[in-house]
C-alpha cells in the first residue's frame, strides 16, 4: 500500500511539473499583430470640383515624396480654394493636380 502511495504522489508530482512547464513556456511566447493599415476612404467629388480644377492654370509646385491619396500637403504648398465649395482645395504638386481637404490638408482625390 505504501508503495502505491509514494508511486502516485510520484505521478501527481510529474504530472503537476509537467503541466507547470508547459504553462511556463507559453508565458514566455510573445504574439505580436500588426494593425491592418486603414483602407483609403472612397470620397465623390462633384464634377463641378473636378471641371473647375482641370480648367485652372496654377504652376505645378515641386514636392518631395510620392503623391497619394490621403497624404497630407504641407505648408508651404499653397492651396487654391474652388469657388462655391468650401470643402475642397486643389493645388498642382509634381505636374499633377490634387484635390484637397482644406482642413486637414490630406489628398483626397488625384486627377490624371
Amino acid at each position: 500500500m505504501r508503495n502505491r502511495l509514494i508511486l502516485a504522489t510520484a505521478l501527481a508530482t510529474t504530472a503537476t511539473f509537467l503541466t507547470l512547464s508547459g504553462t511556463a513556456g507559453a508565458q514566455e511566447t510573445v504574439i505580436i499583430q500588426q494593425a491592418p493599415a486603414p483602407a483609403p476612404q472612397t470620397v465623390v467629388i462633384p464634377g463641378e470640383v473636378r471641371t473647375y480644377v482641370m480648367e485652372q492654370q496654377v504652376q505645378s509646385v515641386p514636392y518631395e515624396g510620392d503623391v497619394l491619396i490621403g497624404r497630407v500637403i504641407e505648408d508651404p504648398v499653397e492651396l487654391y480654394p474652388i469657388d462655391g465649395y468650401d470643402g475642397y482645395s486643389y493645388t498642382v504638386v509634381n505636374e499633377r493636380r490634387v484635390i484637397v481637404d482644406p482642413q486637414t490638408r490630406a489628398v483626397v482625390q488625384i486627377l490624371d
